[in-house]
């Protein structure tokens, strides 16, 4: 098997692996809030990114280089984080991941300002093209009654791709472990708050569910970085696109769930948009930044450690010895 094999299906198995932990989150979200859902997902994350603070052996502090665009990058991720858990608890799964799936059009926008990124017309062209897919799935005065679901779904991509195009701003700069640890602090912080309003006793059983989805979560991220190191991103990037077909399945046979025309039509466009762009960044004279092949996971919740912040440690340079 070649290594560009190899990495694609890694990948396609992680994001199987994701779409599996949203299965959860939906039906965890039935009977219980997304902020409860999203506090004690937290909780059970904690011991994984102890171990992240126990492997770094960089020297530093976890106080941010950047503390404006940290704060920012915080609260995209809890925003992002709220709204996905909400929109997989109300909307059928493939229309959730349809309008996820924006989130490289907007990351493709938001690197204009934050980057400085130039975006030439074809780009451009596919980013348009794209978010006239977003039109299709929401069809707005049509067939589909737009809801808070549909706008949870929308805040996601936009939270997430800000995330993303922040930590592509000052990555090189900040320790992954600041960049993972403020998003989970917050999250622990603001879900705090909100739970004794909206607290429901949960059983022994659903504590473990929330539990294996953090495990799920940290084995998905580690399997993307197996398959960053075995092939190149633009072969490795689309495989995200996949996890449409595990929704279509698991919505299909848990959920009875069947995506119209419209959705599936919809879906086609962003992801031929995506999948564009991606191909265009990696031919390396279309983008100085490739924005969205340096976004190598899916959006950003502030619940679990991402994949992009381990690639990073990996393959920053090692401490200066004495």
């Amino acid at each position: 098997m070649g290594p560009n094999a190899k990495g694609a299906l890694l990948a396609l198995l992680a994001f199987g692996i994701f779409s599996t932990h949203d299965v959860i989150v939906k039906t965890l979200g039935a009977t219980y809030s997304p902020f409860q859902i999203i506090f004690f997902s937290v909780v059970f994350a904690f011991p994984l990114v102890t171990l992240m603070l126990i492997g770094d052996a960089r020297p530093g502090h976890l106080r941010p280089v950047h503390p404006w665009w940290t704060a920012l990058r915080t609260l995209a991720a809890v925003m992002t984080g709220g709204s996905a858990f909400y929109a997989f608890s109300v909307l059928p799964l493939a229309q959730t991941y349809a309008i996820l799936f924006a989130a490289p059009l907007i990351i493709t926008i938001l690197a204009i300002p934050i980057l400085g990124e130039r975006v030439r017309l074809r780009r451009w062209a596919a980013v348009i093209v794209g978010l006239c897919g977003v039109l299709v799935v929401l069809r707005p005065g049509g067939g589909t009654e737009l809801g808070l679901g549909h706008l949870a779904a929308l805040i996601a991509a936009v939270g997430g791709a800000l995330a993303s195009i922040i930590v592509r701003k000052i990555g090189q700069d900040e320790r992954p472990v600041v960049l993972l640890l403020y998003p989970m602090l917050a999250n622990f912080l603001v879900m705090s708050v909100l739970l004794p309003f909206v607290y429901v006793p949960m059983p022994l059983t659903h504590l473990g569910a929330i539990a294996l989805m953090s495990a799920m979560a940290f084995a998905a991220s580690r399997l993307i970085i197996s398959a960053y190191k075995a092939g190149e991103a633009v072969i490795v990037a689309p495989m995200q696109y996949s996890q449409i077909l595990w929704a279509t399945v698991y919505g299909a046979l848990l959920f009875g769930e069947f995506p119209d025309t419209w959705t599936i039509a919809g879906a086609g466009i962003i992801i031929v948009s995506g999948v564009y762009i991606v191909l265009r960044e990696g031919g390396g004279t279309a983008s100085e930044n490739t924005p969205v092949l340096r976004s190598r996971t899916r959006f950003e919740t502030g619940t679990v450690p991402r994949a992009s912040l381990f690639l990073r440690r990996r393959n920053a340079p090692p401490p200066a010895s004495d």
